[in-house]
């Protein structure tokens, strides 16, 4: 198999970009589309405080998330074939400057919470020798083409909230898990528990259009630096 984004744009994404492509802007997200992305968003997941931040990949886009919610000594809990783990080159790391990935193993590529106990037991808080628990991520839908249910993800944050701990949700192909078990955005976010989404468009037909959505007042502080 390959991946869902080897073909062009969807015709209408193309059209609303020539569209837009008229006039002048001002840059650095002080634009009127930036502002109507940002109401939009807060319409589709009736979220009326939610912060957004448009980016132009999903690797950008987790690695920014995680870096903002994590400190450099951190540990990041997640399935041990996630795309943060296997498929970003170091990125999450890098942006981090020095969390720690942690893989489990799972099932069908979600994480489970008797193996995340374990793995957060390893962990002494307070001993400067162990990095930090900081985050649990969670893809949706998973590299195994699974789909975490509602939930299954207020399960994981009670979990993680319980040690302190955020919940971020990558979604690189958000829309097609919604498909599958036709929930709303907000059941599937914020309402289970969810503190940051990767929202991904781009496997959907748009052109370099990802966003970082953070839920919480506050948990965005920094992330524009």
């Amino acid at each position: 198999m390959r991946s869902d984004n080897i073909t062009g744009i969807s015709e209408q994404v193309l059209q609303a970009i020539i569209d837009e492509n008229i006039g002048e802007a001002e840059s650095y997200g002080r634009d009127d589309l930036t502002d109507r992305v940002q109401i939009l968003l807060r319409d589709i997941f009736k979220n009326n405080t939610l912060n957004a931040y448009n980016l132009i990949s999903g690797t950008a886009t987790n690695a920014l998330i995680l870096a903002t919610l994590s400190p450099t000594y951190g540990a990041i809990f997640c399935h041990k074939n996630s795309h943060i783990h296997n498929d970003e080159c170091g990125a999450i790391e890098f942006h981090t400057g020095g969390a720690k990935l942690i893989g489990l193993e799972g099932v069908e590529g979600k994480i489970h919470l008797n193996e995340l106990e374990d793995a957060i037991g390893q962990f002494v808080i307070g001993e400067p020798h162990h990095s930090q628990p900081s985050i649990v991520s969670i893809a949706q839908t998973t590299e195994a083409g699974t789909v975490y249910t509602p939930d299954e993800i207020n399960e994981i944050a009670n979990f993680a909230h319980k040690h302190d701990l955020k919940l971020h949700m990558d979604g690189a192909r958000f829309a097609n898990a919604l498909d599958a078990i036709w929930c709303s955005p907000a059941e599937m976010t914020w309402e289970s528990g969810v503190d940051a989404l990767s929202f991904g468009t781009t496997k959907n037909g748009t052109l370099g259009a990802e966003a970082a959505i953070f839920f919480n007042e506050n948990d965005d502080a920094g992330f524009a630096y």
